[in-house]
Order: C-alpha cells, then structure tokens, then sequence
C-alpha cells in the first residue's frame, strides 16, 4: 500500500485543506503515516501570512527531502501559490499546487511516477472566480467538525498577502454547505465550525443569499448541537445575522471579531474599513442581542507609525470594549506588503514591550468574564485529550461560549454533549464538575417512549 506523509503550517483553514487533500489519497488507496517517518510521498501545505511563514515552510519541505530522497515531494497552499519558483528552487520539489486545482494532485502525482520532470501547477489566483469543492467527511483529530464555507478575501489591507494567495472572496454553493453538514452530523459531530479566509463575506457572490440565510438553513439540521463561526468582520454583522443569532438556540454565544488596532489613525494606516467607533457600536449592539457573549479578538501591535501616543489611545479603547480573550501579535514586515514599505517603523523592543502589557490585558479580561460563569451550568462538549495533558479521571471542552472547562469524567465523554458546573474561574482554562450527560438523558426519554 502507498504511503503519503503530510505537513501544515498555518490557519485552520489550511488544516481543512490538508484534510480534504488526505480524503483524496485515501480514496486511490493510500495509507497516512507520520512525517517523520518514510513515505512514498510528502505533501506540504504552506503559509505565506508573513516572512516567517515562508522560511519554516522551506525548512519543512527540505526536511521530507532529506527523510526520503526518492519520495515525491508535493507542496500546496498559500506560499505555493506565491513563489512557485522559489519552492522549485530547492532540490528534490517535484510538484507545486497553488491554492486552487488541488483535486489534481492525485493525476499529477500519477504523472510524476512515470516521468520524474518537476510540474508547476500554479495558476493565477485572481482570475477565479469559483469555490473550489472539496469534502471533508471526518476530522481525525477533533470533536468539532470545521466546515469551510468561503475562500478568498477582497479586503486588500495594508498588512495582508493573502488576496495575492488565496484570490478574490467566493463562497460555497449552499446546497452543499447544508448537504456536508448534514454528512458530519451523520458522522456524529455536534459542533460545526464554519471557516474561511473572510468568512463573514459569505454570500457577497451569491444571488440573494446571505450569511444569515446559510445561518437557518444549517439551524434546520436535526441532531445539530452547535453552529460556531470561526472569525467575522464586526460590519457582516448585520442586523439579520443578529436575530438569527437571538431565535436560534444553535448558534453559539462566542464570536471572534478581528479589531487589529485601538486607534482610528493606525486603523486608517492598515486600509481597516471602520472606526474605533463604529466597531464599539457594533460590540454594544452585539451584547444587547446576547448579553452573555463571549468575543474574542486579534490585535496587531506596533504597526508602522503606531507611536506611544496613538498606542495608549489604543489601549485604553481596548479596555473599554472589553473582550473575553485576545490574539496578540507584534506587527511582522511582509515582504511585498504596502505596510512593508511604510516608514516610521516601530522598534522591536517597543513593540515586545506593548505585546507583553497587552497579552497582561488579555488575562484580565479573561479572567473577569470567566468569573461571571461561576456557579452556572454550561453545555461543554469534550474533546480529545491528544497531548495526554489532563492524565487519568479527566477530560476538558469548550462551552457555547468559549471558556475551555476541566473536570473530572471519563474518557468515553468525549464528543458528548455535557452539562457542567463551573467551579472555579481561571486565565484560559476553568475547573468544573459533570452535572450530567445530555445524550444519556435524550436516550433514557426516548426508551420511556
């Protein structure tokens, strides 16, 4: 049996396709071993979000290259579909698949079994215009099943490779949205993620058919627990998506909003499409439909010309929003980025300085919205304790609205549904205790019946 090795570097929705990618070759008869071990083909799935994103992918690919010299070396994703070349450039590359056209891989790695000539099979991205179809029926690692709606993105900020890699935004025809949905509730998911690279911008392409329109379709679907959406734009939530949001006991109280910046002239500078202001209203107008919501937020600190002044105005703006978590990362040049150009960039030490107090911010606040929970019961679903981390008599999951609870129950709650109490409120992750398993209850009623 043939053997394929993978390896992803960056998003989650990387990792969906890197899944969708292995579905391929399980269904010509390949078996998937780990990375470090030999296989007849090593495929590596790239980011480009920064500078960095480009070197670890080099290094991954001429790691496989060493591991087995006469493997084909297949590489994809979003680094591909920006420097085909440079990946050709390094010796031993047999293939290069943009982020497009990746049910192809199978034929080309046929190609390449009877004549070993290096293919570059990348495309210009921005000339499509289509959602590229590709399933993913099971999730080997997770108990939350993600479900990839949209690619692309058409915001163009100033920070941003990634229209460059993954093309203008395009969603996925809704009819199969909801019949992949359908597939993982079979499949026994009870939590979808919705992803993409612009999620929000969902139905932008499509004829009268909006986010909020997917949103009740995928609310229909019997022996659903869960909708999450994985990032969304504080302007796509409109007032539709709202009352989708208030009437539907499926949607998760948990939304991540990427504000990138407190201050309007450093919001201006990333070519962000909103002021402090409006995204302020937006978040008030949020909590009015869902007071309990958690949000969570990305912020990128020390952007060009974001000076201690504009910074302090920043955080204090933060602090006032409020978030019950954040993603804090100190702004990397990318090459080939308007941002990348820009003078007055910020001084490493400041920025590391501003990451520190703001990743302090960040637990308070976390800490602060947690303590709000105690004492309340909560639907968690556990999930697979991969690492071994909680040891024996533990598991741990996720509420509705994003707190990560432990405590103490067998292994084989995993993927259920759970009630539980939260006990004690911590910085990322809560103590609580089983009150009961929600699947046993529907069980027992429907024997009774």
């Amino acid at each position: 049996m043939p053997s394929v090795a993978f390896y992803t570097v960056g998003c989650k929705v990387n990792f969906y396709d890197t899944e969708a990618i292995w579905q391929l070759f399980k269904n010509d008869g390949y078996e998937q071993v780990d990375f470090e071990q030999t296989a007849d083909v090593y495929l590596i799935n790239t980011c480009t979000v920064t500078n960095t994103g480009d070197k670890k992918s080099r290094q991954i690919i001429r790691r496989a290259v060493r591991r087995n010299p006469n493997a084909i070396i297949a590489v994809t994703g979003c680094y591909a579909q920006t420097s085909p070349a440079e990946i050709l450039d390094i010796p031993g590359v047999d293939l290069v698949v943009g982020t497009q056209d990746r049910e192809k891989i199978i034929p080309y790695v046929k190609q390449l079994q009877s004549e070993r000539e290096p293919i570059n099979a990348v495309r210009n991205i921005m000339k499509t215009r289509e959602f590229e179809e590709l399933d993913v029926p099971d999730f080997a690692d997770h108990t939350r099943a993600f479900l990839k709606i949209q690619e692309g993105c058409n915001n163009f900020c100033t920070f941003c490779i990634i229209p460059w890699s993954r093309g203008l935004s395009r969603s996925r025809d809704p009819k199969n949205v909801v019949n992949q949905a359908r597939q993982l509730v079979a499949a026994g998911y009870k939590e979808i993620v919705l992803t993409g690279i612009h999620t929000g911008g969902y139905g932008d392409d499509l004829d009268n058919y909006h986010l909020a329109d997917l949103l009740w379709d995928l609310d229909k679907i019997e022996g659903l627990g869960r909708i999450r959406i994985s990032s969304i734009e504080a302007s796509q939530i409109d007032d539709r998506v709202l009352e989708v949001l208030k009437a539907s006991s499926k949607m998760c109280r948990h939304f991540h909003i990427p504000l990138q910046a407190g201050s309007n002239e450093v919001l201006k500078r990333m070519r962000r499409k909103y002021t402090i202001e409006e995204f302020e209203e937006k978040i008030k107008k949020i909590r009015d439909f869902m007071p309990d919501v958690g949000i969570t937020t990305d912020l990128i600190v020390g952007f060009p010309g974001e000076t201690e002044e504009l910074y302090r105005e920043g955080y204090e703006a933060i602090k006032r929003i409020g978030f019950s978590e954040m993603h804090v990362f100190p702004y990397s040049k990318r090459t080939g980025t308007p941002a990348a150009r820009m003078e007055d960039q910020v001084d490493e030490e400041v920025k590391h300085a501003r990451v520190h107090e703001l990743i302090e911010l960040s637990e308070a606040m976390q800490l602060q919205y947690a303590e709000m929970f105690e004492g309340q019961v909560l639907d968690v679903i556990p999930e697979r304790d991969e690492k071994g981390l909680l040891g024996d008599g533990r598991v741990a999951g996720f509420s509705d609205n994003y707190l990560q609870i432990c405590f103490e129950g067998a292994k084989d709650l995993t993927g259920k549904m759970c009630r539980v109490k939260l006990t004690k409120a911590g910085v990322n992750t809560n103590e609580g205790q089983l009150v009961r398993v929600l699947e046993e209850l529907e069980e027992t009623s429907q024997a009774l019946a």
